[in-house]
């Protein structure tokens, strides 16, 4: 499935991306459909993903949807348009709660990675996660799954330099997962 280009593809079997600032340029509490922007590079990796038959992913944190800026099906709508935009995604999960909330999904927790992995019928250590912020790296950790941050000008420098593994964007970070483990 994977060949020779790519020897631990084969160990990997999902990748999971999250949506704002990675997948698409952030919009905060974006509900209309008609500003979403994939960064560049984005449909590439995922086509790539998708051609060596990995399962791909979106882990969002919503917190619009607690604070009432938001609808669920205005997050909805949004998600419709990415996926119109970069192709069919295998698994979506979205956290609508707020951090006061303490729920066990919101990202720096697991609990999306391990609700996604379960649907896909994987062990997180057979997914990546590829997120821009310091949290989706703690959430990748926590639950036992590789991570990699493609910063943008948002990501603080102590999310850089505590993410074990940093990518310039994502075709280099889709590569780096394919290429395995550092």
């Amino acid at each position: 499935m994977a060949g020779n280009e790519f020897p631990h593809a084969s160990l990997l079997r999902a990748v999971l991306f999250d949506r704002d600032g990675t997948l698409v340029v952030d919009v905060p509490y974006n509900g209309d459909p008609g500003m979403v922007r994939p960064f560049p590079g984005a449909r590439r990796a995922l086509d790539g993903l998708r051609s060596l038959g990995l399962a791909t992913g979106v882990l969002s944190n919503q917190s619009g949807i607690a604070r009432g800026i938001l609808t669920a099906e205005e997050v909805a709508g949004v998600n419709a348009r990415v996926e119109e935009l970069l192709g069919p995604f295998d698994v979506w999960e979205v956290c609508p709660h707020s951090a006061e909330d303490r729920c066990g999904c919101r990202k720096p927790a697991p609990g999306m990675i391990h609700s996604a992995c379960s649907r896909l019928g994987i062990d997180p250590s057979e997914a990546a996660f590829i997120g821009d912020i310091g949290s989706d790296i703690e959430a990748a950790r926590a639950a036992g799954a590789r991570g990699v941050l493609v910063p943008t000008p948002l990501t603080r420098n102590e999310e850089v330099a505590a993410a074990g593994e940093v990518a310039a964007d994502l075709e280099q970070a889709v590569a780096m997962l394919l290429r395995g483990p550092e």
